[in-house]
């Protein structure tokens, strides 16, 4: 679907080109684009190895292992349906904790073994549990406390002061989390929403 999005919009530049006489226009820009797609791509190299090397030191020390376990008390609120020696505790507090500290990398791997485990958990395999919904929310739009990427795309343009935007990045992410979880624990609440009251009207449907 995103391929045909793409492919439409491209598309439809070289028509729109063409009957406005600006088919030049459009061959220079692709060209300059390409050429600076190159030269943000190279500068990205040296400040995302130094903030993911840092990341990793910070892995390494233990401080993602330390984060994990100041989250329990509050992963347990989150996520009551789930007991409490489940590994899917543990993968989850990992995963919210490598995003909280910017390790994508090791981020990712966590979460999708965190979706495993809570699958395991799920009696229903063709449906998200509650808890699957919103750990999926909270990874979307989880709390970042330093955006390696962000600080490496301003750093490749030349920006005055690479690090004003974690501050913003914090409040942002704090933000967004907060609306995730609150508008799944909302929706929850919702009759329609509820998944006894799904499975009746599957029921009832046929």
């Amino acid at each position: 679907m995103i391929n045909a999005i793409w492919v439409g919009l491209i598309l439809i530049g070289i028509v729109i080109s063409m009957f406005t006489g600006t088919v030049q226009g459009v061959t220079d820009s692709v060209v300059s684009s390409a050429k600076t797609a190159v030269e943000i791509s190279i500068g990205l190299i040296g400040i995302m190895s130094f903030w993911l090397g840092l990341m990793k030191v910070a892995e390494k020390a233990g401080l993602v292992q330390l984060l994990g376990k100041a989250l329990r008390p509050l992963m347990r609120l989150l996520f009551p349906e789930i007991p409490e020696n489940h590994p899917a505790n543990g993968s989850i507090v990992a995963n919210i904790a490598a995003n909280f500290l910017g390790l994508g990398n090791a981020a990712t791997p966590l979460g999708i073994k965190a979706m495993q485990e809570l699958q395991d958990l799920n009696e229903n395999k063709d449906e998200a549990t509650d808890a699957m919904v919103l750990f999926l929310a909270i990874n979307t739009s989880s709390v970042t406390l330093v955006s390696s990427s962000v600080l490496a795309y301003r750093a490749a343009a030349n920006s005055a002061n690479v690090s004003e935007i974690i501050a913003p990045t914090i409040v942002a992410t704090l933000i967004s989390t907060t609306v995730a979880i609150i508008s799944c624990k909302m929706l929850q609440k919702l009759k329609k929403f509820k998944r006894e009251d799904i499975e009746e009207l599957k029921e009832a449907a046929l």
